[in-house]
């Protein structure tokens, strides 16, 4: 493990007691912020994406990056739109830019199985490898082919328009983002900007007019997901399937329904076709398992035939806003009217006054 590792790995350990601790408070619960930065406040809005594959200048600290690794960061930042001083900011957290005397640098792999300078997983490796300096072969353990493949890797990612994410999907740590943009920062010269995109056409981020504060408080935490990752089972903050998302939304106001799809179904007050309105759960039937009357598959109304939802791990964005007007439409339940979120929402209402 390099020096770089050990930190990002300590400040990880003491993050993780940090953030249980805050995911108790509703209000932080729902600061997307926190995690992903950038972004419009609530409502996960546009942000601007211009410049974002500039190409910053060299500091004074980029002379201690050896002149091979600094060439090759600046030639594959250029050719894939990542900025370079990002490249260099993982090279000297993964191996020190190559000088790191850990297992795995040179030769053979990690603790974590990972191998090169950029310190990929073979399969990673296989996936993307690059032909950095196109002597006709792709090696793991050689600088170029090792630096281009992790520029294209970013790209894949979501860089540059949303940095943070892609950083965050080569290394699952958010200390690991954080601290691959410190040194980054260090590289360039003058002010670096990070841009943070959520992938989002900015009309989508209009909450509805006629809607209560309490739901556009709800729609504002779901719209501000959009971005993160779809993954089955996961429960945020920085992946979510349907129904943890749905429910997160609920939670970020002090609102409690059910975690699954299954058992959001029949908690809610049905409503007729074409009464629905936002803050509304709506139901497919769609995934395995599912039926006419058993649906597998939510979203939540925003507006007319427009829903939040979490929708796949091959979709673009996973999360983000479609119509609901579909084949495999089941039907739409209320959580507001039923008299456990009634109940919550007088007490969390009445908390919320003065001297509550």
């Amino acid at each position: 493990m390099t020096r770089a590792r050990v930190l990002a790995v300590t400040a990880l350990v003491a993050a993780g007691s940090l953030f249980a601790a805050l995911m108790l408070i509703p209000v932080l619960f729902g600061a997307s912020q926190f995690m992903f930065g950038g972004g419009g406040a609530g409502s996960g809005g546009c942000v601007d994406t211009s410049g974002a594959s500039g190409q910053p200048g060299a500091s004074a600290d980029a002379r201690g990056i050896p002149s091979n690794y600094l060439s090759l960061y600046q030639a594959a930042g250029k050719q894939y739109g990542i900025p370079w001083n990002v490249l260099a900011g993982i090279g000297e957290v993964e191996t020190e830019h190559g000088t790191s005397t850990q297992p795995g640098v040179s030769s053979g792999v990690n603790y974590a199985g990972a191998g090169g300078p950029m310190q990929f997983l073979k399969s990673t490796f296989d996936s993307f490898a690059v032909d950095g300096d196109r002597d006709g072969k792709k090696n793991l353990y050689d600088p170029a082919d090792a630096i281009y493949t992790a520029a294209a890797y970013l790209k894949h990612n979501g860089a540059p328009e949303r940095m943070k994410t892609a950083i965050f999907m080569y290394n699952h740590s958010w200390n690991y983002v954080n601290l691959v943009l410190d040194w980054a920062g260090k590289y360039a010269s003058g002010n670096f900007k990070v841009v943070q995109s959520n992938g989002v056409d900015c009309k989508d981020d209009e909450l509805p007019a006629n809607a209560s504060g309490v739901i556009r408080q709800i729609i504002a935490f779901a719209l501000a997901q959009r971005g993160k990752r779809y993954i089955f089972g996961a429960s945020g903050p920085d992946a979510w399937d349907c129904s943890s998302l749905l429910q997160a939304a609920y939670k970020s106001v002090g609102l409690d329904i059910p975690r699954t799809t299954f058992d959001q179904w029949p908690f809610g007050q049905k409503i007729p076709k074409g009464q629905e309105q936002p803050g509304d759960l709506v139901f497919f039937n769609s995934g395995p398992g599912t039926s006419s009357d058993n649906p597998g598959h939510v979203g939540m109304v925003i507006g007319k035939n427009r829903m939040i939802v979490a929708r796949c791990s091959a979709c673009v964005p996973n999360i983000g806003v479609t119509p609901y007007n579909r084949p495999d439409w089941v039907g739409v339940t209320r959580p507001l009217a039923t008299a456990k979120l009634k109940a919550q929402l007088a007490h969390v209402t009445a908390e919320a006054q003065p001297g509550g």
